[in-house]
């Protein structure tokens, strides 16, 4: 983020009023009679997006016996706050469900500080711990972490306990500068315990009881603020996603919960048929705006509060030939906050955080027709020339796309052969993530991506004749994940052309989602089809929710005539191993011996290498986070991996870890391979390598 001078500040804080503060150099002790009531401030401080001169603070303080209206805010440079650098008063008011964000400026780089707030009557917060961003020339290391898919409905936040318990014993050079979070902080949609009290092996908790909203299932989702507001409410009881916000700054970007399960611009979906939905996206970006702290511009063109978007829910008929929605009210809703934003972090690193959710056109798979060239006993699999060829529309194979598409026997009409390749980013956020790229002059540049980019690729092809009764097509691979950048093709190599191209090194990919922990290259395509990786990528593992992996060990039935690919049952009546990392990796004839002989260097040796040359990890059961380190010479990726969470730790360190891997790669330079060295740090790792 760009730093803020005084003049410029002067002039912000006219229209802003006291939710901005510009700290002083001469330190003094704290007058307050500050006396500690974390009941008062029930969601606990946090903050966020930070620069190397200013960060965002945050609190709330709702009425209860003592009302309040005002706060002061203070910030220091020791927790007894002894050396207080700055002091402001800002409202408070229902108008932000009595939230408060503060903008302080005039801050040291890479420093950390201590900030709490009271109200009139001398009650305070808990006290909060964060950090600047280094300058723009530090030579430094930087480190962070990145996060996503929170769902405490269904599990607890065990990975944050572990992470604040390391970061605490950590040496100063090598504790984190900030979170990353990469969406799905919340899960609109909310299960009452009465009504469901597990799903697979988890215990279903109290999160929030939603007026007012739609239901699915046994899925309750917010319609209206109040609603949204609810369910962020229900998370920030969390005490270990309080603990954490309370000790770094977190640098965040929704997902698709954030706003509606399956939806996208202001199309509500929720297991049934889309709807439209813009006062939903207006109240969802609310909101987010009021809890998490971001430097975005609400339409108040103020911190204090988000401001009044007059919209209606009206069917979109007219759309672009990108796929967004003409119709001024889904314009005016997905544009009442614009999210994406870019960080500069030191010498080593530039941070560009997109939004795949208000921009996104369609999913050309989801065409009713391509549903009669999929065949369901493949678990999710689809053809992947079929995918390429729907996703590029009239520009598949330099402008010749084919009138019919065709799998096995069956044929259908090309429904994308006269439209535009599909864009996730859009037309404007694609065009603004491009310039920023040929830009950046970072040793790293990396991409927050909430949508993971790896291909989930499979060579079905190799099944042994008669394991299914209609064989997949022997020149056909098959692929999975058609709503992320892993069936993203054209977009996705679009970008990856601007890297090679302008010879960029250093471009890497962070992202989430995916509910499982994946590391490779960022290639645009894969064999037989030229291979040409040109930066790495990562997914990180879910904090809680649940992954690929447990919902086959509940739902892939035993006698399926592929479960060896997924799962293999051990003789010993043990927990079945997941073959399914296996089949990523190493393709079907692997988990087929391993399955049979549980043996890793038998299963091994029948590895497809032309299947996966872009993976070197994959686990889709995985839960926890990621940990980056960036030097001027090297990116470090930790996976650190806990057990399912399904119930609170009550050990300080969050409980056990699974594994610790390492994935390292050194700056490479322009024109050559990005390469990465997988090293197994602590605990057992199974068929993900």
């Amino acid at each position: 983020m760009k730093s803020i001078s005084r003049r410029e500040f002067a002039k912000q804080a006219a229209s802003f009023g006291a939710a901005l503060m510009w700290a002083t150099s001469g330190a003094q002790a704290s007058s307050l009679g500050w006396q500690e009531r974390r009941d008062l401030f029930p969601q606990g401080v946090a903050s966020g997006d930070p620069a190397p001169d200013s960060i965002i603070l945050w609190t709330r303080r709702p009425p209860m016996d003592k009302v309040a209206a005002k706060l002061t805010v203070e910030i220091a440079e020791d927790a007894a706050f002894r050396r207080v650098v700055g002091k402001n008063v800002t409202p408070i008011s229902a108008n932000a469900d009595w939230t408060c964000r503060v903008l302080v400026a005039g801050l040291k780089p890479r420093t950390v500080y201590w900030y709490r707030f009271t109200d009139e009557n001398g009650f305070g917060s808990r006290v909060g711990r964060t950090m600047t961003a280094p300058a723009d020339k530090d030579d430094r290391p930087v480190n962070f972490t990145f996060v996503s898919c929170q769902d405490v409905n269904e599990g607890k936040l065990n990975a944050y306990r572990r992470m604040i318990f390391e970061d605490e014993r950590a040496r100063a050079a090598e504790q984190l500068g900030f979170v990353l979070h990469l969406g799905d902080f919340i899960y609109e949609v909310v299960q009452y315990p009465e009504e469901v009290k597990t799903r697979y092996d988890r215990t279903i908790y109290e999160v929030a009881r939603i007026e007012g909203g739609g239901k699915s299932g046994n899925f309750h989702y917010p319609l209206t603020v109040e609603g949204f507001r609810a369910v962020y409410k229900g998370y920030l009881a969390d005490p270990d996603l309080q603990d954490a916000r309370a000790r770094w700054p977190f640098v965040c970007m929704w997902d698709n919960h954030e706003f509606s399960w399956q939806g996208r611009q202001s199309i509500v979906q929720a297991g049934g048929p889309p709807q439209p939905g813009q006062t939903v996206k207006v109240a969802a970006n609310q909101a987010w705006f009021e809890y998490i702290p971001a430097r975005v511009n609400p339409p108040s063109g103020s911190l204090a509060e988000f401001g009044k978007v007059d919209v209606k829910n009206i069917k979109i008929d007219n759309w672009d030939e990108n796929g967004l929605g003409q119709e001024p009210n889904n314009l005016a809703a997905i544009n009442s906050l614009i999210a994406y934003r870019a960080f500069r972090y030191g010498k080593h690193l530039d941070l560009f955080v997109t939004d795949q959710r208000s921009f996104a056109g369609d999913d050309p798979s989801d065409v009713e027709e391509v549903g009669k060239i999929y065949d369901p006993a493949f678990r999710g699999y689809f053809s992947e020339e079929a995918m390429i060829a729907l996703d590029a529309g009239k520009a598949y194979d330099g402008g010749k796309p084919p009138a019919e598409l065709q799998f096995r026997d069956v044929k259908i009409a090309n429904p994308s052969k006269g439209k535009a390749p599909r864009t996730i980013l859009g037309v404007e956020q694609k065009a603004w993530f491009k310039e920023s790229l040929r830009k950046s002059k970072a040793t790293w540049k990396i991409w927050g991506n909430s949508l993971g980019t790896l291909d989930n690729r499979v060579d079905m092809q190799n099944l042994p004749t008669g394991m299914v009764k209609n064989p997949w097509p022997a020149d056909t691979y098959g692929m999975a994940n058609s709503y992320d950048f892993g069936g993203a093709y054209a977009e996705r190599g679009e970008i990856y052309d601007l890297v090679r191209d302008a010879k960029i090194t250093g471009f890497a990919i962070v992202s989430g989602d995916r509910h499982a922990f994946w590391a490779g290259y960022a290639a645009a395509h894969l064999p037989p089809r030229k291979f040409e990786p040109v930066g790495l990528s990562f997914v990180g593992g879910s904090l809680i929710s649940p992954g690929g992996m447990e919902g086959l060990e509940h739902g892939l039935r035993k006698d399926h005539p592929l479960r060896a690919l997924f799962l293999a049952d051990r003789p010993d009546g043990g927990k079945p191993e997941w073959t399914y990392n296996m089949l990523l990796r190493h393709g079907v004839r692997s988990c087929i011996e391993y399955a049979k002989s549980f043996d890793l260097k038998a299963a091994r040796a029948l590895s497809n290498p032309q299947l996966a040359p872009h993976l070197e990890f994959a686990d889709l059961g995985g839960h926890g986070y990621a940990k980056v380190s960036v030097t001027g010479k090297e990116m470090r990726t930790e996976f650190v991996c806990i057990p399912r969470p399904i119930t609170r730790s009550s050990e300080p360190d969050g409980g056990p870890i699974r594994y610790r891997v390492a994935h390292v790669a050194k700056l490479w330079k322009p024109g050559d391979r990005p390469h990465l060295d997988v090293k197994v740090l602590e605990g057992n790792v199974g068929l993900s390598i």
